[in-house]
């Protein structure tokens, strides 16, 4: 299993920042430039990667003010898993931190691990952004 992880500080208490991300019409915002076709409910998001794949996930497992799991809901090109864990910073903000966990075999690894690395930095840059 591939770990890609990437951790960004928000000035926002954790209750602002885990509302946000529960709910996937919010994730629009937080996409690179490389994602078109976006449609999303509260619940799940379908979307595609240009030149990729048409990708269709949904929140799986929702745990107050710590943590949301997103899991495919159709057949993806490899098994993965997108997570995004908040923890009180200790002053009032909030540490996320987005985790996205891949079922990779060595040439997709090679392939994919860079892309998915851009993103996750991405996402988490720009929920910065948003809420910053």
């Amino acid at each position: 299993m591939t770990i890609i992880e990437s951790a960004v500080e928000i000035n926002k208490p954790i209750n602002e920042v885990y509302t946000f991300l529960s709910n996937m019409n919010n994730h629009q915002q937080l996409m690179p430039e490389n994602i078109y076709n976006w449609s999303s409910t509260e619940d799940d998001a379908q979307f595609t990667i240009q030149n990729m794949a048409k990708l269709a996930i949904k929140i799986s497992n929702r745990v107050e003010n710590k943590e949301l799991t997103a899991i495919p809901t159709e057949k993806a090109p490899f098994d993965v898993e997108l997570k995004w864990t908040v923890e009180d910073n200790g002053n009032g903000g909030t540490k996320a931190k987005h985790i996205i966990s891949a079922d990779l075999n060595m040439m997709m690894k090679m392939l994919a691990s860079g892309p998915l690395q851009k993103l996750a930095d991405h996402q988490t840059q720009k929920l910065k952004e948003v809420l910053g």
